[in-house]
């Protein structure tokens, strides 16, 4: 059932127990956000989204679930890549197994989500969500935590805390960080890996170098550098901590607009 053109998925984000029992049912709440959707739904290792959709709209309709949960799911399932021929055969399929009414009702949910595409006006993409269909890594959320030190807005996603640390830094158009440097004693210092879009990467009294996919750059600790967007694209880099005694950073003044604008 997986569907071979299906990407690599992002790890799902739910938010509606919160929304709607978090103070009621707090602990539901969370087990439905963070343990049913945010590592369930997430772990696409053995079964795609694809085939976690087709599992789930099967479990309802044979429950006898035909409410809104399960318009949801069928509108996921079509998100998730399930055509709406794979969902007609699904129905009748169940219809067989699990009873004549429940697939009657199922249908009439699944015309809806279906034949939203011929009524609906294509959905007009931001910038950022254009950029996000390119990459295989989320976005993320706003870097706030480090906002004072970059120049323009950029996005922070967490891609590995075990082992090696690992994030996916994403920066809007003209977005740069200040200059920096990764302190160390021994070791240190910084990879990264650029996974979408045009950058550029600058080492202090160096020529910039320019980020494409899959450009890896190593930086060594204790040289000043500065990283980020090229003026007219969106840029991600996958940023990898390297281990080291005594680390520390240390942020340093930004790169003027005269300094970026020579960059071609």
């Amino acid at each position: 059932m997986t569907n071979p053109n299906q990407k690599v998925p992002k790890k799902i984000v739910q938010t509606a127990g919160r929304d709607r029992l978090g103070d009621f049912a707090p602990d539901f709440a969370r087990y439905n956000d963070d343990i049913l959707f945010g590592e369930v739904w997430s772990k696409n290792d053995v079964l795609s989204l694809h085939d976690r959709s087709i599992v789930t709209v099967s479990g309802l309709v044979g429950s006898g679930v035909i409410d809104s949960s399960l318009k949801y799911h069928i509108q996921s399932a079509k998100n998730n890549g399930v055509t709406k021929a794979e969902m007609a055969e699904i129905i009748t399929q169940l219809g067989f197994y699990t009873g004549w009414p429940k697939a009657w009702a199922a249908f009439t949910m699944a015309k809806e989500v279906y034949a939203e595409d011929a009524s609906a006006p294509a959905a007009v993409l931001t910038d950022k969500e254009r950029f996000q269909q390119e990459i295989m890594f989320p976005i993320g959320e706003p870097n706030t935590a480090f906002a004072k030190y970059f120049i323009g807005q950029s996005y922070l996603a967490p891609i590995s805390r075990q082992q090696v640390a690992i994030y996916n830094v994403t920066f809007e158009p003209g977005c740069r960080n200040n200059w920096h440097i990764h302190h160390a004693k021994s070791g240190g210092g910084q990879m990264l890996i650029c996974v979408g879009g045009q950058g550029w990467y600058q080492e202090y009294g160096k020529p910039a170098v320019k980020l494409q996919p899959g450009t890896v750059v190593n930086i060594p600790a204790n040289v000043k550098h500065w990283h980020g967007a090229a003026a007219d694209s969106w840029m991600s880099h996958l940023a990898i901590e390297v281990a080291g005694e005594e680390t520390s950073n240390e942020w340093c003044e930004p790169v003027t607009d005269a300094e970026y604008s020579k960059l071609k």
